[in-house]
């Protein structure tokens, strides 16, 4: 039986703990800050309406919103990055229920800061079931209200422990990054399922994805709307 995200992710989580224990105890008091001061609170909810957004995919062509809702309900997911590791596994693992999305008439989009030409390599453009969209200023982040301003911890980590620079990856943004977020929007544009949290660490389990568009089409089915 396959693992779920939520155990490779507390792999991963244990694994750096192992390597970096000061920085893993660093980072729990960060998240426990962030909690306090309610990082995330202003992320639209479930009811709400998903902005519409024209972004580029991973070849600089141009993906709305509106233009994917008119062929069905569409999941919106925003990642940090392809040199997040917690964001590996969880692209991975929504890659592998992409079978479910596409009987329940569902795409999906995932979205980060980098730039279209290195956010992927040119072999995984072709095999990647999904559209990988671009949103260098995380503009789009802060209208679904998860742009993050980084806090200095991590961004000295990433320069000093990963070699990785933000404002190379993602041209010239080199401190804003989306709180990890799901969304499941419906036909007409609305939030039926969210899951938004402020610890990086944290995904939305694909299983719950599935089982909210399964609800939706139940719903609509009987005619009592699509809202869950």
């Amino acid at each position: 039986m396959s693992k779920s995200l939520r155990q490779q992710t507390d792999a991963q989580i244990e694994k750096t703990r192992q390597a970096k224990p000061e920085f893993m105890q660093a980072v729990d008091a960060l998240m426990e800050s962030a909690r306090e001061f309610q990082e995330g609170k202003k992320a639209i909810g479930v009811g709400d309406t998903a902005p519409d957004f024209e972004l580029p995919n991973a070849n600089g062509e141009p993906v709305s919103l509106s233009k994917l809702l008119a062929e069905g309900p569409v999941v919106v997911t925003f990642y940090r990055g392809d040199w997040c590791p917690y964001c590996n596994l969880e692209l991975r693992a929504l890659r592998e229920k992409m079978p479910d999305f596409r009987a329940l008439e569902t795409q999906l989009v995932a979205i980060s800061p980098q730039v279209p030409d290195q956010s992927l390599s040119s072999s995984e453009k072709e095999i990647l079931p999904f559209a990988v969209l671009s949103d260098q200023d995380a503009l789009v982040a802060a209208r679904y209200g998860v742009a993050w301003e980084v806090p200095a911890l991590l961004l000295e980590h990433m320069r000093n422990d990963r070699d990785l620079h933000l404002e190379r990856l993602n041209n010239g943004n080199g401190k804003i990054l989306p709180i990890p977020a799901t969304f499941v929007v419906d036909c007409n544009a609305q939030v039926i399922w969210q899951h938004v949290d402020v610890d990086y660490r944290t995904r939305a389990e694909p299983d719950d994805i599935v089982a909210a568009l399964e609800t939706l089409r139940e719903n609509s089915k009987g005619g009592v709307g699509s809202s869950i």
